[in-house]
């Protein structure tokens, strides 16, 4: 019997290095990995559903779900999640010292809806006071969705052509909040610099208290392909987990180190001392204070219309960690 053929699209990333390669497959499937950028994934999937399964940002997906019409349905895999402090730039003419004095200033942000603008205004507001009817924001580029926003928030666009980054080093904008540090920033304008300077030390103080790490994207499954083969989204589920498995075993080689850095290996023991030995997680539990603050945060910025449940985002297969290694072996 032939396997089922499918597309997935997804990230170049190290977890999922088995599947692109070719060195693990799904049971039952075959799997043609296209190794595209995320956002060329969203806009071909949101707007066309060119991918039988892709990576998908995680509020877009949110706020599908809220409208009761998703196309798609998703599994606890977490491609890409990023600590957000360190993606706070000021302009250093602005007297700009703390988070709290964000406050009644003008703030860019690349999409209001993107996953790490959503993290980041829960951020503001429930660490310091700062909601995001308190902000004047400009857009960078055209919302994927399109949903329309509550009457109190303040959304200008920003003139086409325009970098944000570049608006934030002449004074046009006070503060910008986004997912890349802006080229302006790169090339070493002194008046472009981080909120956060020690942001790698917030962000461990903010895990340690928390226990959020800010999921960006999650992997979801076309869903006429899912109603018509539901064992699909298990079985992707566990080649993804398996394959991130096999990333930690093939960072773990430090004799010969297979990352470009010369202190991978303290990184990594650090990494592990905060957060256990599974640092990157997917699954429900392990990501249920991440999950729920992401579901909180979407609710409070008016992009879902109700207050999202964890369990109507995920394949029932998926809800729950599967003793799959139990039972006698044949």
């Amino acid at each position: 019997m032939s396997k089922l053929r499918l597309n997935f699209a997804c990230g170049p990333y190290d977890r999922t290095r088995s599947l692109r390669n070719g060195t693990l497959q799904p049971e039952g499937i075959d799997l043609n990995y296209l190794e595209l950028q995320p956002a060329e994934i969203f806009w071909r999937m949101l707007q066309y559903k060119e991918f039988d399964a892709s990576e998908m940002s995680l509020s877009n997906y949110t706020t599908l779900v809220s409208e009761g019409d998703a196309p798609f349905i998703a599994i606890p895999v977490f491609p890409s999640r990023v600590f957000r402090h360190g993606y706070f730039f000021i302009n250093t003419d602005k007297g700009i010292r703390h988070p709290g004095d964000l406050k009644g200033r003008r703030g860019g942000v690349p999409e209001y809806s993107m996953t790490a603008a959503v993290y980041m205004r829960g951020l503001l507001e429930h660490e310091y006071s700062v909601k995001p009817t308190d902000v004047e924001w400009v857009q960078g580029r055209t919302d994927r969705l399109g949903r329309k926003l509550p009457a109190d928030i303040r959304l200008t666009q920003a003139p086409p052509g325009i970098e944000l980054g570049d608006m934030l080093e002449r004074g046009e904008i006070d503060f910008m909040m986004t997912a890349n540090n802006p080229l302006s920033f790169r090339r070493g304008n002194s008046k472009v610099q981080r909120l956060f300077p020690d942001y790698a030390a917030a962000e461990k103080d903010y895990f340690r208290r928390t226990k959020i790490y800010p999921i960006m994207h999650t992997v979801v499954i076309r869903r006429d392909i899912y109603e018509r083969d539901p064992w699909v989204a298990l079985s992707l589920y566990k080649a993804l987990c398996t394959a991130k498995d096999r990333c930690y075993h093939f960072l773990a080689e430090q004799g010969s180190p297979k990352v470009s850095s010369a202190w991978l290996q303290p990184l990594l023991e650090e990494e592990q001392t905060i957060m256990g030995p599974d640092w990157f997680p997917y699954g429900i539990e392990k990501n249920r204070p991440s999950l729920e603050a992401l579901l909180q945060y979407t609710h409070e910025h008016g992009l879902t219309s109700r207050r999202i449940k964890i369990e109507e985002l995920f394949a029932p297969s998926t809800l729950r960690d599967i003793p799959l290694g139990d039972g006698q072996q044949i």
